[in-house]
């Protein structure tokens, strides 16, 4: 309620009946306490209405600043996705570049398979005419040699000296061999004891002592007037050396020395004797 309608409500009341000084009095003071809780109302409304407008700035200010930083988000994240769009649509290009280079690539390997395939093809077809070719003509050469052999055989010294050039190119198994065939084909040949002997070497480099002794021992006891005992008695004793048979290498390297004492083989034989205990 206004003041101005207090004071009309007072006077009404003054006109309407004869009031008394003390009730007057009590009017004025009501009027006074009235008039000071108005004022603190005032007051504290002035009050509240300079807080709630400094809140409102405040919250407008604050509004303003929160628009303006979406406005600027939104504006980054535009950015953004227009940036995007642009990778992606040059991703896209790259890909049907990549695409279409695999398409030719795919294309361009099936061309080149059905090319190798053909050419393939086309060797292996001449290479199986050229193996016919090579199995007739080693047919035929087969059989030339056949023929060529049973005309004109080979001469004996020829073979044992082709034995000796396969010894010595190391290969014992071949060797051995053709000294074995020689033996077959000229028993009394006189360099029978010289193929014994050189057989008897094939084994002795195989380190197949066993088989070489009993080659040398065929030289020792089929043909003891041939220069080729000396040496077989020398490897001979040196074989049963190698075998632990330290008995039979003395007896064989003693006779050898006392049964040849001025051969070169003799002399290798003392020697050997003083080292075997």
């Amino acid at each position: 309620m206004k003041l101005s309608e207090i004071l009309i409500i007072v006077l009404l009341g003054l006109s309407a009946g004869c009031a008394t000084q003390g009730s007057l009095d009590n009017v004025r003071n009501d009027i006074d306490t009235v008039k000071t809780r108005l004022f603190s109302v005032e007051r504290d409304l002035g009050g509240v209405r300079a807080d709630s407008k400094e809140s409102i700035g405040s919250v407008e200010k604050s509004f303003k600043a929160d628009v303006a930083n979406v406005r600027r988000m939104s504006a980054d994240i535009q950015a953004t996705i227009d940036s995007t769009k642009g990778e992606m649509q040059a991703l896209n290009g790259r890909v049907d570049d990549m695409a279409s280079t695999i398409k030719k690539t795919r294309e361009d390997m099936a061309r080149y398979r059905d090319d190798a395939d053909k050419r393939i093809f086309a060797l292996e077809d001449r290479i199986l005419r050229q193996q016919t070719a090579s199995d007739e003509l080693s047919k035929k050469l087969s059989e030339l040699m056949k023929v060529k052999s049973v005309d004109s055989p080979i001469a004996p010294d020829a073979l044992y000296m082709k034995g000796l050039e396969t010894f010595k190119s190391g290969d014992m198994p071949a060797a051995r061999e053709q000294f074995t065939n020689f033996l077959e084909q000229n028993p009394q040949h006189d360099l029978a004891a010289n193929a014994h002997f050189w057989i008897g070497e094939t084994h002795f480099n195989e380190k197949s002592y066993e088989p070489a002794i009993l080659a040398y021992q065929e030289v020792i006891k089929n043909y003891p007037g041939k220069d080729k005992v000396t040496a077989a008695m020398l490897k001979q004793g040196m074989a049963f050396r190698e075998i632990k048979d330290i008995k039979s290498a003395k007896f064989v390297l003693k006779k050898l020395a006392e049964g040849y004492p001025k051969s070169e083989e003799a002399k290798k034989a003392i020697v050997l004797l003083k080292g075997i205990k």
